[in-house]
């Protein structure tokens, strides 16, 4: 491991640069790595109703036009803690970003209640509410409820298995997404319940599901060439469904809910994921928030926040809907219609050669792609459009801890019946992989992981250690104390992938609380990050408390 020499220490008690030093203090103690959002919330709140054509009318007119003259600054993700982190929460669980997961691991992902295909026969009870495709609401032979979902004709394994494979990569990140499987079965599998009705609306009334409404319905649906159909079995949630959450603000009727949602890092860093993803599908109807009671304490209850519906993902929205444009544009995009108006449609557009894959059951999904310049479908979701680059920092230092072992496990839950199709997922993934790291990684001074040995500052360097530069890289330190007075600096020197300083000038005084600034230089680069460290208290030690980029 490299030592970072102190070549030149020079202590100038009597030279002051507070304005060179961000505002930002921590206090001395440990990093929040969980936010109690689980106080009892004794009232159901509101459930939300989803307009989707006022939805998409707000995004596209009238709150963005209404945003623009409110003229908000740009703002800073809050709710993260002292280390730029994002700490554990109802909205997100840190996983893969600090633990290690194996590809077994990955492969099992949220999968905890079992598949239903190993407990046949499966009752039908209703056609599935919402969305345009046929399904069902199940029972297995346990009594587990399911969801069965299906691809759409024509498009064998496209849906079911991008959904699973974008599930299991979120649920590593670190979100909450639901309990789902791929499975296959026959129709003598299913049976009738006694009630079992057809409700395709909200609006519409309940009417009796008969076994010829039924038949008539799988007859629509893509079959095997042994006569089986493949499904993807969603576990039914516990709790009651509220609806998604506002795109802005709070629930008001959540206590718990205390932080704008557009200023909350893991929605607006969820712009990262999705783009490298293709998961366009983003709209308030595919998040659901449950009211749900406490496991532990019963008679508690408290809102989770999940995501769902990813079958779209992967380039399946732009295949399924031939419309090549998906992840490109929003699906009404009056700025890029103008501009091909006026050029009367001679300048190409970047979408225009794309295809579906040629490995059968994966959609258009393309190895090159601009990871700040992807589009979901609607720009009406507000965290996508107040996030920066410090949020996309965050969150491809997690999408990077993905090896290409892992990432092929989790392709080959989706039980692909081509090897064709897990070889091109794996590799598009990892191209879109590293584009999104090297994109991100040259617009935020890279470095992390910044730990204390004894009386040296150690971090690691994740452009060098990803090998996204080859450029020759040094490092500069220089001290601060509390208020921004300059204790000491150091002459740049060698870098590596991890780093070791020796021993650091402290400040004077208390606990020795020192502001220590490095800065990065490459060929093509340059930036600052500021590490704050202090002596604990308890043990005299010293200890990082605090981490801010600039």
């Amino acid at each position: 491991m490299p030592r970072l020499a102190l070549a030149s220490i020079l202590a100038v008690a009597a030279c002051s640069s507070p304005a060179r030093v961000p505002a930002a203090r921590f206090a001395n103690a440990p990093a929040v790595a969980l936010v109690n959002d689980r106080l009892d919330v004794p009232k159901t709140p509101a459930p939300r109703i989803f307009l989707e054509d006022v939805y998409h009318y707000d995004g596209l007119v009238q709150r963005r036009l209404t945003r623009t003259l409110e003229v908000h600054p740009k703002t800073r993700a809050v709710g993260i803690n002292a280390l730029d982190e994002v700490p554990d929460s109802t909205w997100f669980t840190n996983r893969i970003g600090q633990h290690d997961l194996s590809p077994a691991e990955l492969a099992t992902g949220p999968n905890v209640i079992g598949s239903p295909e190993d407990h046949k026969p499966w009752t039908v009870e209703s056609t599935k509410l919402g969305g345009a495709e046929v399904g069902f609401i199940i029972k297995d032979a346990r009594g587990e409820k399911f969801v069965l979902k299906f691809d759409s004709r024509g498009f064998a394994e496209e849906e079911t298995g991008a959904h699973v494979i974008v599930e299991k990569i979120l649920w590593a990140c670190g979100y909450n997404v639901t309990d789902d499987y791929i499975v296959q079965f026959r129709a003598e599998d299913l049976a009738l319940a006694k009630d079992a009705y057809i409700k395709d609306s909200e609006i519409e009334d309940k009417r009796p599901l008969t076994n010829e409404d039924l038949q008539h319905r799988l007859s629509t649906i893509e079959r095997a060439p042994d006569g089986s159909y493949r499904a993807l079995a969603s576990h039914w949630l516990a709790g009651k469904p509220l609806g998604g959450h506002p795109a802005e603000g709070v629930r008001s009727d959540d206590p718990n809910d205390r932080i704008p949602h557009e200023l909350r890092r893991e929605l607006r860093g969820l712009y990262t994921f999705a783009a490298w993803l293709d998961h366009g599908d983003i709209q308030e109807s595919n998040f659901i928030d449950m009211w749900t009671e406490d496991a532990r304490h019963p008679g508690r209850h408290y809102v989770v926040h999940y995501l769902l519906d990813f079958g779209k993902s992967l380039g399946v929205f732009a295949s399924t809907s031939q419309d090549p444009r998906r992840g490109y544009d929003y699906f009404l995009d009056p700025q890029k219609s103008f501009r091909s108006l006026i050029t009367l449609g001679i300048e190409k557009r970047d979408w225009e050669d794309r295809d579906r894959s040629p490995a059968p059951g994966v959609g258009a999904y393309d190895a090159d792609f601009d990871p700040d310049d992807w589009h979901p479908t609607s720009a009406a979701y507000v965290p996508f459009t107040t996030r920066d680059r410090y949020d996309a920092f965050w969150a491809t230092k997690i999408l990077m801890r993905f090896s290409r072992e892992q990432l092929r496990a989790i392709v080959m839950s989706a039980r692909y019946h081509d090897k064709r199709a897990v070889d091109f997922l794996t590799d598009a993934l990892v191209a879109r992989q590293r584009a999104t790291g090297a994109y991100w990684f040259a617009r935020v001074n890279p470095l992390d992981g910044f730990r204390a040995d004894r009386d040296r500052v150690c971090f690691d360097d994740l452009a060098l250690q990803y090998r996204f530069t080859s450029e020759h890289t040094s490092y500069a330190l220089s001290m601060f104390d509390h208020d921004g007075k300059l204790v000491a600096t150091t002459a740049a020197v060698a870098a590596g992938a991890h780093t070791c300083t020796l021993p650091i000038a402290l400040a004077p005084g208390g606990d020795r609380y020192t502001i220590v600034e490095i800065t990065t230089q490459r060929e093509h680069f340059a930036g600052r990050t500021f590490v704050h460290v202090a002596q604990d208290p308890a043990s005299g030690a010293l200890r990082v408390i605090g981490a801010y980029r600039p």
